[in-house]
């Protein structure tokens, strides 16, 4: 019989494998560092793909859910140059391939399905170590302990749990992105609605691109992409949003003005983000009673697969267990040989889509890439 799962963290992954756990009988806790579900907004839309998200949905026993939240047409794309011509223009085909949904519903949809008490709100881990005999002890921020013989760190890009199998750091890449909203666009702001159309903009030159999404209800989602090196963001004030704002766009002076508005009009304070991965075929060798997921096993350069990966990876490690109940650590050996390949693969693909936004060529490198290889994400 499996033993209870001890999950670290709540975000998609983490509740993707709480679910598929859920539909297969086995119990399962997760230990989430935020207060509620509404603690913090859960950022725009994702785009859930066929060969991997969509599948883990599918074994979650979640799909149709998931269908009643696509925000339709946003599948489209378009990839302009800095003066705002379009060089690429490819509407929502309509097949559903990759279907945007808002992250928070997607989220909502998954923690509906588990039972009362299955996320445990404002445990946020601050250490976890190896007592042996394939047991953990995982400490909490209030000082209360948990120990378990299956844990799996789902909690990203600084897991707590990573330091149990590896001693791999998140490094930057050499990119940063500042986010900002605007609001009721087609209204407000019809020159930027227009420019970024019906989906996901891509506007881009050399070190340096727009990129955008359109949201329900209006909304565009707009990051500024610089390739710099970390001690230019870090020497912006973004507590003067006015003035990071201003730092921000000078990077973008001869470009469109429906292009830098989407930056300068911006109706929220600029958030920065700044790239950071995992090294490329980051693996670890077994160790008794611990695994990851998502982020916490292989962060990547943004390229709309991480969601993806991290519910598929829950998926399919909710299905190794369970095709295994008498033998744990069968089951983590047989998701860890899939999982290292797997993401290796997409980390290195990822890579090398997020390097070609901002090469020598950009944006017509991006435009080759759409033409062999299909639409964004």
């Amino acid at each position: 019989m499996t033993p209870p799962v001890t999950i670290i963290g709540a975000g998609l992954g983490g509740l993707t494998l709480a679910r598929v756990l859920h539909v297969h009988g086995i119990p399962a806790t997760v230990h989430e560092a935020e207060t509620s579900p509404a603690a913090r907004t859960q950022g725009g839309l994702l785009d859930i793909h066929e060969y991997n998200g969509q599948l883990a949905l599918k074994a979650a026993g979640l799909f149709e859910e998931f269908l009643g939240i696509i925000h339709k047409g946003a599948e489209a794309s378009r990839v302009l140059d800095k003066n705002g011509k379009v060089l690429l223009d490819e509407p929502d085909d309509g097949t559903g391939g990759r279907p945007e949904v808002p992250r928070g519903a997607l989220r909502r949809i998954l923690l509906d399905s588990l039972p009362a008490d299955t996320v445990q709100w404002g445990r946020k881990v601050t250490a976890a170590r190896t007592l042996g005999g394939g047991r953990h002890e995982v400490t909490f921020a209030d000082g209360t302990t948990t120990t378990t013989s299956l844990l799996v760190g789902a909690d990203g890009a600084w897991s707590r749990i990573r330091p149990l199998l590896s001693d791999a750091e998140p490094e930057y890449v050499g990119t940063a992105l500042i986010e900002t909203y605007l609001f009721d666009a087609d209204t407000r702001h019809p020159a930027g609605a227009r420019a970024v159309g019906d989906g996901s903009l891509f506007a881009l030159a050399p070190g340096k691109g727009i990129c955008a999404h359109r949201e329900p209800d209006g909304v565009l989602h707009t990051y500024a992409t610089l390739s710099k090196p970390q001690e230019w963001l870090d020497a912006i004030d973004f507590t003067d949003a006015d003035a990071a704002t201003a730092s921000v766009a000078a990077e973008f002076h001869d470009w469109a003005p429906e292009l830098t508005a989407l930056l300068t009009d911006g109706e929220t304070a600029p958030v920065p983000r700044a790239v950071n991965a995992l090294p490329i075929g980051h693996r670890w060798d077994r160790v008794p009673g611990v695994t990851l997921l998502g982020d916490a096993a292989h962060l990547m350069c943004p390229s709309g697969e991480g969601a993806n990966l991290a519910m598929y990876d829950g998926a399919e490690l909710g299905n190794a267990l369970a095709a295994h109940p008498d033998d744990t650590e069968a089951a983590l050996a047989a998701y860890e040989e899939a999982l290292f390949p797997r993401s290796a693969a997409a980390a290195d693909q990822a890579s090398r889509a997020h390097k070609l936004c901002l090469d020598d060529n950009a944006p017509h490198s991006l435009v080759d890439f759409f033409t062999n290889h299909g639409q964004a994400g």
